[in-house]
């Protein structure tokens, strides 16, 4: 299984630039954060400018978080811009600019959860770690259990069931990435291409004649439309394109209800996205 998913990856994995030879620990933490609940496909171009302007964590902890804010522009979620200047201060502070390569050090990051620390402890410095995402959590699911989904997140049990897969080699950092691979090219959510897939022969999903769970529905997504997230995406869009404070009365023409747009506001201060000024206008932090 391993080998067959390995050399499947070394064929038909993609052209990715955290994958490259020479790609930086600082470029795979910054791609690692933009990629969390973000389509590759929107994460490049915005990747590659990032890493233009800020090539170190030294060069964006330099700069203000208010700029993290406007350089992340619609790529969701800000709050993952300020956790990442949070981030590059502290490696510049705690460990001389360079990313620190073990999985208790980069837990200690702001911003950084298991999954992240796993990950580039993997992906930049070739640790042997398992490396478990929802991609990989499925493949494990079908191929293993014999389940057509990986049901709820169990980290300690998802761990486990990754560890057991890993190759005793050097080449337990590629597994992880082309397991994470096969599961988001071959074998998806909705529509599996089972006849590419590497290990379809020995899968118990497939051998069990791809049974659906009994696992109950799961929950819908909340609609991104008329929605607080959409009105706080207004609000900071006003700011990023001022280049400066601006009074409250141009926040209350970005959106029409009052109320949502007053709690989009309050939530915003809140997480420190937005800062009110002496003058009680409003900016992007500094």
């Amino acid at each position: 299984m391993q080998r067959e998913i390995i050399q499947w990856f070394e064929s038909e994995g993609r052209d990715l630039p955290w994958r490259r030879p020479g790609f930086t620990p600082w470029g795979s933490l910054v791609s690692e954060f933009m990629l969390q609940q973000t389509p590759v496909a929107r994460v490049l171009p915005k990747l590659d400018a990032w890493l233009k302007r800020w090539p170190t964590p030294a060069a964006l902890a330099a700069d203000s978080p208010g700029e993290a804010v406007r350089a992340w522009d619609k790529l969701g979620y800000p709050r993952r811009a300020l956790w990442l200047h949070a981030c590059a201060v502290a490696i510049v502070e705690r460990y001389d600019g360079h990313v620190p390569s073990s999985v208790h050090d980069l837990l200690s990051l702001p911003g950084v959860g298991p999954y992240t620390a796993r990950a580039i402890a993997v992906f930049a410095f070739g640790a042997h770690e398992p490396v478990v995402d929802t991609n990989i959590r499925r493949v494990i699911a079908r191929h293993e259990k014999g389940l057509a989904d990986q049901g709820a997140p169990r980290e300690k049990q998802d761990l486990a069931d990754m560890d057991t897969l890993l190759p005793d080699s050097d080449l337990s950092p590629v597994f992880n990435q082309a397991v994470m691979e096969l599961g988001a090219l071959v074998c998806t959510t909705k529509s599996p291409t089972c006849g590419a897939c590497p290990i379809a022969k020995s899968c118990a999903w497939r051998a069990a004649g791809y049974p659906e769970n009994s696992t109950g529905t799961k929950p819908k997504q909340k609609k991104y439309e008329g929605s607080d997230r959409q009105a706080r995406g207004a609000i900071l869009a006003v700011l990023r394109s001022a280049g400066h404070s601006v009074e409250k009365s141009e926040i209350d023409q970005c959106w029409a209800d009052p109320v949502q747009r007053d709690r989009a506001l309050s939530s915003l201060l809140s997480d420190g996205l937005v800062t009110m000024t002496a003058d009680e206008s409003f900016a992007l932090p500094n």
